[in-house]
């Protein structure tokens, strides 16, 4: 792969990283804030009960988002430790060993695999 290429998804990966580090920053924020807290109530009480329940279905949610983005920053992370420890062989599939497009790494530059290895692990072979 070409430097000017390696230079492209360095910056990708590091655009999708400071992305993913600012929505989890903010799903941190949201747990860390209720109902209660935003309308100026420090009790642990609601109004109502519809509202713990609101209160909590928020937070679950947050967590799984965040989760999912955890997830998505341990992948991009590895990208970058793949492109900085060896660049000659960033973008070569990890199965079979052939190159993954530029088309695909653009997209996803934390593809680990080309297009055919992953459809096949995918099916589960």
């Amino acid at each position: 792969m070409k430097r000017e290429q390696l230079d492209h998804l360095e910056k990708r990966l590091l655009d999708e990283r400071a992305r993913v580090m600012k929505a989890i920053a903010h799903f941190d924020k949201s747990f860390a804030e209720t109902q209660q807290a935003l309308g100026g109530d420090l009790s642990a009480y609601s109004f109502h009960m519809a509202d713990l329940g609101t209160d909590a279905m928020e937070r679950e949610k947050a967590s799984l988002f965040a989760s999912k983005e955890g997830r998505f920053l341990h992948h991009i992370d590895e990208a970058l430790r793949r492109l900085y420890s060896s660049p000659d062989t960033f973008g070569d599939c990890v199965e079979c060993g052939d190159g993954i497009s530029f088309d695909r790494l653009d997209l996803l530059p934390h593809a680990r695999m080309c297009i055919d290895c992953k459809q096949a692990e995918e099916r589960g072979f």
